[in-house]
Order: structure tokens, then C-alpha cells, then sequence
């Protein structure tokens, strides 16, 4: 019997914590099967954020490295240039890396740090119940907007992608979305030419995937998935937002 499906070599078979309808396992499986793609695991160092994802040196097989809230980008930035042969990516959330680790983000792109980001935007703090994040859209209900967010007392959502393609520093950003099978495709492309970038040793790479949180968001999987699609990318238009590594014919 041909085999079909299997677990990436690049991931553990540790049982994931996530809850249902979360999407963070999908992009997880995404990242295991472009580093295996590129046969890079030997190489390869993880940066765990905190937040839903903080459990995630349990499912890479990989070495992993825990950061502080919002530092991972600075943890990468140390382990790049100790160890400059090794690829080394983040793994973030929306309240870790734009939030408080909105500066270590904003700084790691503008110097052009040689490392790859996976950015997941389910626009709510999950881990910790649900509060605002500064990704949640104008008018969504959270457990600190229980009316809906609103412009007049906490501003406008963050786009990162458009934010960070501002400076000169970036060499790749692409917005993908993971809530049907055409996108998650998408995104898996999106996700290895990420690493390939800094493989080729070309600068700051990071992908922003678009995600749910059905059980803070008080939707079931279903629902979240089509939430995402009517709400989500109206306000984060998919694509690519800088890609240097085109005109350098990478």
C-alpha cells in the first residue's frame, strides 16, 4: 500500500494541546513539512514564543529555545549570529509579536536579521481568555470589548504586513490564511520560501497565517473558518506585501 500521509520527520508525535477548530496545528504541520522539504531539520533551531504556542518545543523535532514574551525575534537575533550556519525561525502570536514584542519585531526586520518568522493571527489573546489583542477587529466582541472593539477607545487593528514592509531591512512578507484545504496550500508555499530565503542568507523573512480561536471566539470550527474568511481578509488582504528576493532573482 502506497503510503499517502505521515507525520513530517520535523515533528514529534507528542499529542497536541490545542483546542478544536485551532488552527496552530495545521501551521505546525506546515512548517515541519518545509523544513523536511528542504532537509534542513539537522539545522534547524525553533524559537518557542508564549502564548497558545508555547508548548510548541514539545511537537518540533528540532532543537527549540524558549523566549520571554514578545522576545523571540531577540532570542533569534543572539542564536543567528552565535550560530550563523543554523536556520533559526520564530513562532508568535498576535499579542506576542505585536504587542509587547512589538519593538523586538520592528528592530529584527529593520536590520535585516537572517532569520524566518511565522507570525499567527487569530486576532484574540487565546492563552489567556480571550481579551483584546492589537490584531482584533473594529467591533469584535472580546473579554475586554465585550461591546466590540471600537476606535475611540482603542485605536485601529495593526496590519504588520504593511507596517513592517516600510522598512528597508525586509527581504520577504506574505499574508496567507489557513481556513480551507486551496489556502493551506498556499501557505505551505509561503512558509518554505520563507526559509529558503534565509537559506540563501538574503535577510528577514516572515509569514503572516491567518488563524482561528473558535472556543474564545464562541463559534464552533466551522464557524470560526467561515468568520475568518468573511471578516479577516477584508481587513488582512491576503498576498505578497515585499518580496526583494524577486528582484535578486532568488
Amino acid at each position: 500500500m502506497d503510503i499517502v500521509f505521515q507525520r513530517p520527520e520535523s515533528m514529534t508525535g507528542e499529542q497536541m494541546h490545542y483546542c478544536p477548530g485551532c488552527t496552530h496545528g495545521i501551521i505546525h504541520r506546515l512548517v515541519g513539512e518545509a523544513i523536511d522539504d528542504l532537509d534542513i531539520r539537522e539545522q534547524t533551531i525553533g524559537i518557542a514564543s508564549v502564548g497558545c504556542s508555547v508548548f510548541a518545543y514539545d511537537y518540533f523535532n528540532c532543537d527549540m529555545q524558549q523566549a520571554s514574551h514578545g522576545r523571540a525575534p531577540a532570542v533569534a537575533t543572539g542564536i543567528k549570529r552565535v550560530l550563523p550556519d543554523k536556520m533559526v525561525f520564530a513562532y508568535q502570536g498576535d499579542g506576542d509579536l505585536a504587542s509587547i514584542g512589538m519593538a523586538e519585531i520592528v528592530h529584527a526586520a529593520a536590520r535585516s536579521e537572517n532569520i524566518t518568522v511565522i507570525f499567527v493571527n487569530n486576532a484574540i489573546y487565546g492563552m489567556t481568555s480571550g481579551q483584546m489583542a492589537p490584531t482584533t477587529l473594529i467591533g469584535q466582541k472580546t473579554t475586554t470589548t465585550p461591546r466590540g472593539r471600537t476606535v475611540s477607545e482603542a485605536g485601529y487593528p495593526i496590519k504588520m504586513c504593511e507596517l513592517l514592509a516600510t522598512l528597508d531591512g525586509v527581504t520577504y512578507l506574505e499574508r496567507v490564511s489557513s481556513h480551507d484545504a486551496k489556502h493551506i496550500l498556499q501557505a505551505k508555499r509561503a512558509i518554505k520560501k520563507a526559509f529558503e530565503i534565509q537559506q540563501g542568507g538574503k535577510g528577514f523573512a516572515m509569514v503572516e497565517v491567518l488563524s482561528t480561536c473558535s472556543v474564545n471566539w464562541g463559534m464552533t470550527p466551522i464557524e470560526s473558518m467561515d468568520w475568518l474568511a468573511d471578516n479577516m481578509i477584508p481587513y488582512y488582504p491576503l498576498g505578497v506585501f515585499k518580496d526583494v528576493s524577486v528582484e535578486e532573482g532568488v
